[in-house]
C-alpha cells in the first residue's frame, strides 16, 4: 500500500521533497480542498488523495493498475483525480517587472482524445501547449489551453491565451513565432550567404538563453502522463497546470 504517512513513498510518486509535498497540502487546505461536504465522505485523507493524483501523472499507470495501490476501486480514483486535479492547477502570474524577460515555446503532449488533439510533426495525436517561463528563475509563470497538435506555434500563441497573460512583457522565442514581435534569431534574406558576425553572436546568446526552456520541458515530462496523456477534455490542461507547479516547487525546492 502507497501512503504519504511514509515520507520514503513521496519523492518518488510525487516528484517533490516531503517539506515540499507538505506545503502543497497546505495551500490546497487554504484552497478548501479538505472541506467536509454532504454525502459520503471520502475514502482516503487528503495527504493520501493528493499523491494518488500526483503519482497518476507521475507514473501513467492505467487506474485499474494504480488503485489497488492505494487500497480503493477504480472509480473511486477517477473521482478523485476528476475532483482534485483541477484543485492542483497553477495559477498564471498576472503581473510582472519592468526589467523581466520571458521565454515561449511549444510543446507536443501525445493525447488519446482525438476531440481535441490532431496529428502533429511527431506523426501521433496531440495537443500544442504554450508555456511561457520566467528566463532568470525557470519557473513556469504561464501555460496556454491546448489546442490541436497541429497549429503552428504562432497561431498558438495567440489563440491559446499565452499572449494576453503575458502583455507587453519581453518575450524571447525561437524561429518559429516569426511576426509575433517575440524576441527570435536573426535570419538571413533570400540570397544572403551568410550572416554578420555582430548577428551570428547574437543568435548563440539567443540559443543560449532559449535553451531553459527545453531544459523546463524535459523536466516537467518527467511525469509521464506528458507523454501519453489518456485523459479527455479539460484533463490534459489540469495535468499540463498542474505538473507545471510542481515543476516550480521542486524548483524552489
Amino acid at each position: 500500500m502507497i501512503t504519504a504517512s511514509e515520507p520514503s513513498g513521496i519523492s518518488p510518486f510525487a516528484g517533490l521533497s516531503p517539506r515540499r509535498f507538505g506545503g502543497l497540502l497546505t495551500a490546497l487546505r487554504r484552497d478548501g480542498a479538505d472541506v467536509v461536504h454532504r454525502g459520503r465522505p471520502w475514502s482516503l485523507p487528503l495527504e493520501d488523495r493528493v499523491l494518488l493524483v500526483t503519482a497518476y501523472w507521475r507514473t501513467n499507470l492505467t487506474l485499474r493498475q494504480l488503485a489497488p495501490l492505494f487500497g480503493i476501486s477504480k472509480s473511486t480514483a477517477s473521482r478523485v483525480i476528476n475532483h482534485l486535479g483541477p484543485m492542483l492547477a497553477l495559477r498564471p502570474r498576472k503581473r510582472f517587472a519592468k526589467d523581466t524577460a520571458l521565454i515561449v515555446d511549444g510543446t507536443l503532449v501525445p493525447t488519446r482524445d482525438h476531440t481535441i488533439a490532431e496529428r502533429s510533426k511527431n506523426y501521433r495525436y496531440s495537443t500544442n501547449h504554450q508555456v511561457v517561463i520566467d528566463a532568470d528563475t525557470r519557473l513556469v509563470v504561464v501555460v496556454g489551453r491546448p489546442l490541436a497538435g497541429n497549429r503552428n506555434d504562432c497561431k498558438a500563441w495567440e489563440e491559446s491565451g499565452a499572449k494576453a497573460a503575458v502583455g507587453k512583457t519581453l518575450t524571447i522565442a525561437d524561429g518559429g513565432y516569426p511576426g509575433t514581435g517575440l524576441v527570435v534569431p536573426h535570419r538571413r534574406r533570400r540570397g544572403q550567404a551568410k550572416l554578420p558576425d555582430w548577428k551570428e553572436e547574437h543568435n548563440k546568446a539567443h540559443k543560449q538563453v532559449r535553451a531553459h526552456v527545453e531544459h523546463v520541458f524535459a523536466h516537467m515530462k518527467t511525469w509521464k502522463i506528458l507523454r501519453d496523456c489518456r485523459l479527455k477534455g479539460d484533463g490534459v490542461h489540469h495535468a499540463m497546470l498542474s505538473i507545471a507547479r510542481m515543476h516550480n516547487l521542486s524548483l524552489v525546492g
